[in-house]
């Protein structure tokens, strides 16, 4: 049986391209998605494909995460990666951020990644293996309307570390942290559309461009592969260098 990896929010955006990635590697691939419609694309994408499984799972309950993890356990004999992509934004003003929208962000961004690898360990244990989750540029820098948001997303760079600590020796943990990546065409279908990027966007990178899903991509499979063993708790900020570029107003 292929080893197999999950991807929570693996139906559309990042985490779709993610889960391509994974198949042409020849990984079995458990998708997790809360969105219904995106998840039903996605069935319909992979139809026929039983090195496939589509989940419909809310990473914050904990029923849901282990029920998902059995589940993916029963189907492929094991799991040996993780990839803990889910995420949800509630931005606004911070006097108008309701406690219920920041119990939301911090539910699926942060207690989702922590029950995943909770109830995913054992098998995680058994096979040597990897945990990756996408973090955020934004657990190092903010915007104004983002504390919901960057906060679940700081804590989430520091499980990175708690769990490799306790996971560690048999499995890996680390984090890639996407800076600008372009998703718009890699939403489900009523929500997609072509980007619309000027020179402007691209030129204010250091690398020349805007970032696509690829980029991350290629780093979460370069942490999940079993050549790389002796990089853990770890964070790869994948930002076409933005986060080290020195802006001063003229």
């Amino acid at each position: 049986m292929k080893k197999a990896v999950i991807v929570t929010g693996g139906a559309q955006g990042i985490g779709r391209v993610v889960a391509d990635h994974l198949l042409e590697a020849g990984r079995g691939l458990a998708i997790l998605d809360s969105d219904r419609e995106a998840l039903a694309e996605a069935e319909a994408r992979y139809a026929g494909r039983p090195e496939v499984l589509c989940l419909a799972a809310d990473v914050s309950r904990e029923e849901d995460a282990a029920a998902a993890v059995k589940a993916a356990a029963e189907r492929f004999g094991g799991i040996y990666g993780l990839v803990n992509n889910a995420a949800i934004s509630r931005n606004a003003r911070l006097v108008d951020l309701s406690l219920e929208d920041w119990n939301a962000v911090l539910g699926t961004n942060l207690t989702g990644p922590f029950l995943m690898a909770k109830h995913a360990s054992p098998w995680l244990e058994r096979d040597g293996g990897s945990v990756v989750n996408i973090c955020s540029t934004r657990a190092l820098m903010s915007e104004a309307g983002t504390e919901a948001y960057s906060a679940s997303k700081g804590g989430l760079l520091a499980l990175t570390h708690a769990l490799a600590m306790s996971l560690g020796p048999r499995v890996r943990v680390n984090a890639v942290s996407p800076g600008w990546i372009e998703v718009s065409a890699w939403k489900k279908a009523s929500r997609r559309s072509s980007p619309v990027l000027s020179e402007l966007d691209h030129s204010q990178h250091p690398a020349g461009r805007v970032g696509k899903p690829d980029d991350i991509a290629r780093m979460v499979l370069f942490l999940l592969a079993e050549e790389n063993s002796f990089i853990t708790g770890q964070n790869f900020v994948v930002d076409g260098g933005m986060t080290k570029r020195m802006i001063y107003t003229e």
